[in-house]
């Protein structure tokens, strides 16, 4: 049998045959028109959702209405805050919702009611490793989000719920133990009110 350099011919020929393919395929790093599209180019994509700023929210929650905020901690500057403006929309530029140097500790709680968004978030040293925190922030936005009204309470353990009463025009923070009932009121009209401590 005839030998070209040492190699069959029929074995010669299904290596050509195997290089053409590769060649009409085309490389995806030299961006061939027949190539599949990326993970980036599907991000690309004019119906993909646009990213927030800040990837990563330490919460996130979504409106009725499919609008979502997200918040995070921002080391030494404090509580930031991104929403949409429409469901599926742009995200707002990220906002400084309550400004402290801190250091921030465990997470944080976002609930969402007709119109309106409230936030609860601590500080404090060594609170992630199960101290209390000495910065507890309640922080309500409402409407478009432009602005937020905060309460800061210092030295204590923070607010472990939020609760709306009636039409959602009035909200409640609490925080319970085994002899006191802690509270804090806020009204769309007023704002905030006095922290309240209620013997059991």
């Amino acid at each position: 049998m005839r030998r070209v350099h040492g190699v069959r011919l029929p074995a010669f020929a299904g290596v050509t045959a195997l290089l053409g393919a590769i060649v009409a395929c085309g490389s995806t790093e030299a961006g061939a028109g027949n190539a599949s599209p990326g993970p980036d180019s599907a991000q690309a994509s004019p119906t993909s959702h646009p990213s927030p700023t800040h990837a990563r929210f330490v919460e996130e929650i979504e409106w009725a209405d499919g609008r979502r905020v997200g918040m995070y901690y921002a080391s030494k500057r404090g509580l930031m805050e991104q929403h949409q403006d429409t469901a599926g929309g742009a995200w707002s530029k990220p906002r400084l919702v309550h400004a402290t140097k801190s250091d921030p500790c465990q997470s944080i709680a976002l609930k969402a009611f007709d119109g309106t968004v409230a936030a609860i978030a601590n500080w404090g040293p060594y609170c992630s490793d199960g101290e209390p925190p000495m910065e507890s922030i309640a922080a309500v936005g409402t409407e478009n989000l432009s602005t937020w009204d905060t309460k800061l309470t210092k030295e204590f353990d923070g607010w472990e719920k939020v609760e709306a009463s009636g039409d959602n025009e009035h909200l409640t923070f609490g925080r319970n133990s085994t002899e006191w009932l802690t509270r804090l009121r806020w009204s769309r009209t007023d704002g905030f009110g006095e922290v309240e401590d209620i013997r059991r």
